[in-house]
């Protein structure tokens, strides 16, 4: 689950450094940032969701929450959400907030 957790911080903050770039290079054209944070949040984004189906279990995310946390991928700050609500551990060791 922390595996999951700091993935997840961390697709999230490179979508928004992606978009960043995205900006500077429309821009200022300076395409190196695109060049080097493409690929990283890329490889963010296909682990991010490999640990959600794994982490599947020990969350019990029901699948509309799966569903939902698959499409929180997708949005630029949508990961931090997950972490924060539905990842972060409460009393007794399991996530918080369990309904959809």
């Amino acid at each position: 689950m922390r595996v999951f957790r700091v993935v997840s911080l961390l697709e999230a903050t490179s979508f928004l450094l992606l978009l960043v770039s995205s900006v500077v290079k429309r821009t200022h054209e300076f395409e190196l940032g695109v060049t080097v944070l493409g690929p990283i949040h890329g490889v963010l984004f296909l682990a991010y969701v490999g640990l959600a189906f794994l982490a599947r279990p020990q969350t019990r995310w029901t699948n509309g929450r799966m569903v939902l946390g698959l499409i929180a991928a997708v949005l630029p700050v949508a990961p931090y959400f997950v972490e924060r609500r539905w990842l972060r551990p409460v009393e007794g060791g399991r996530p918080a907030a369990q309904e959809v």
